[in-house]
């Protein structure tokens, strides 16, 4: 039997249409079964509903051990997993490793966030005691992406699993097999019936999952569906929504002595995973003439000595396919349309299969690009005359999710800082470098202002102030204007 679904502790086989995912570097199938049908994912959502109030009542220590339970599964399967992951993103494998070691790392951090954000306080009063605490939600959908399928819906199960909630996942499409790991792993941690359910599919599941009565939708993506997400539940002010969407990010360079040292910066900030990160350069800002010049003439000798390869090749890649030769196409045509001039064409890539894309390089100074985020490993290059200019031209997107500064100038640093309009914001580190213990979110189409990683915590539950005494105490003398 496929395992299209996993629902109240039990796998099923999906009852909606076949669903395929591939190797994007060889086409080979990877994970085929039925997708789930819209009455298993409303019997999903039913048993995450009964299972919670169970769930909730568990202790918070009963819950953290759990959540370590599923630290060791995730240790003892990092080798398979990886693999997996690997298989069906086409990620280089010293990545999806990295990508378990994020999920592993996870646990602890989520559990010191959940101590730290949503524990319990008690201050005095005159009698009693004021008290806050906090409570899950109930039943959360949690909609995963395809480009980081293990780690990025880790980030919103785990917090949610600690503060009690009951969750209902729906991976990528392109992603299943991560997917069912991810739950396989939860399972054998011991995770009880109803409190995680899988349902696998297409935008149809995901339809059919957000027009259930759910509490929460947990949602990592596009900005476009983020934007669709806003609208769905306009009506509906009761279900917390957490959006963590995409970015049209800017990296400037300025006042920076070592030209190789920032070329690599750039090359790591908006290469890396292919491209396919939403915290990626998109955008490099450069100060006209020689210095410029110069760095652009590094970035390109950089890129140009980059492995680009399956998986599993003996030779280790950089980076390898995109996630499916639809995502190639679509990438290649995008870098293309842009205007200015291509400094080296986002191409092909000789021998491999069609997902496979080089990066790409254009210079579009003197013209307007439409503020839209390619996701792939496409670099526009503006060089203009002055720093205030340059932190201007960073600012001009709709976006805001990350953007960086190279420079041995602290007072660059200082004034850039103050200025920028996002809510990752580096100094001499790729644009793409995070931390699990601080929180990760941006502004206007990135997001909604519920940043994920160490502040999962804050969306996973909502705070209830009590005021409580252990006695009822007579209180006539607080009422006034009593007759006698």
């Amino acid at each position: 039997m496929t395992k299209g679904a996993f629902i109240d502790g039990r796998w099923q086989a999906g009852s909606g249409p076949v669903l395929t995912s591939r190797d994007p570097a060889t086409g080979l199938a990877v994970w085929q079964g039925a997708s789930a049908g819209p009455d298993q994912v409303a019997a999903a959502v039913v048993a995450a509903h009964r299972a919670f109030q169970a769930w909730s009542d568990t202790s918070r220590d009963d819950r953290i051990a759990l959540m370590r339970r599923y630290k060791a599964v995730l240790e003892a399967r990092t080798p398979q997993m990886a693999k997996a992951l690997s298989q069906e993103t086409g990620k280089a494998l010293w990545e999806t490793t990295a990508e378990l070691g994020s999920m592993i790392g996870k646990i602890e951090v989520s559990i010191a966030a959940f101590n730290e954000r949503t524990g319990e306080k008690r201050n005095d009063m005159p009698f009693g005691q004021a008290v806050l605490r906090h409570r899950g939600h109930g039943v959360m959908a949690v909609l995963g992406p395809f480009n980081f399928p293990g780690h990025l819906p880790n980030g919103h199960i785990v917090p949610a699993l600690l503060a009690g909630d009951c969750v209902v996942f729906k991976p990528s499409e392109e992603t299943p097999l991560a997917g069912q790991a991810l739950v396989e792993a939860l399972i054998e941690a011991g995770i009880p019936d109803g409190v995680v359910n899988l349902v696998q599919g297409g935008r149809e599941v995901g339809a059919a999952l957000i027009n259930q009565k759910i509490d929460g939708l947990l949602f990592t993506g596009s900005a476009q569906a983020g934007a669709f997400f806003r609208r769905h539940f306009a009506d509906r002010p009761d279900v917390i929504l957490a959006l963590e969407l995409g970015g049209n990010n800017p990296l400037i360079a300025w006042n920076v002595a070592d030209i190789e040292a920032a070329a690599a910066l750039v090359v790591q900030s908006a290469f890396i995973t292919t491209g396919q990160r939403c915290s990626c350069a998109r955008r490099l800002i450069i100060p006209q003439g020689a210095v410029g010049d110069a760095l652009v003439d590094a970035v390109l000798a950089l890129t140009q000595r980059l492995r680009i390869g399956a998986w599993d090749d003996v030779d280790e890649p950089f980076m390898g396919p995109l996630i499916s030769d639809r995502a190639a196409i679509a990438a290649r045509v995008a870098a293309a349309g842009l205007p200015g001039k291509a400094l080296l064409a986002a191409g092909q890539v000789g021998g491999r299969s069609d997902a496979f894309i080089s990066p790409g390089l254009v210079d579009v100074t003197g013209h307007d690009v439409a503020d839209e985020e390619i996701f792939a490993p496409v670099l526009q290059v503006r060089r203009v005359a002055s720093l205030d200019e340059a932190i201007a031209a960073a600012n001009a997107t709709r976006f805001g999710l990350a953007a960086g500064v190279i420079s041995d100038d602290p007072a660059v640093w200082s004034k850039f800082l103050s200025r920028s309009r996002a809510g990752v914001v580096n100094w001499n580190r790729p644009t793409t470098g995070a931390a699990g213990s601080m929180p990760f979110g941006g502004l206007g189409a990135s997001g909604n202002h519920r940043p994920s990683a160490y502040y999962a915590a804050d969306y996973c539950a909502y705070p209830i102030a009590s005021f409580e005494s252990q006695h009822v105490q007579l209180t006539l003398k607080d009422i006034k204007g009593l007759t006698a």
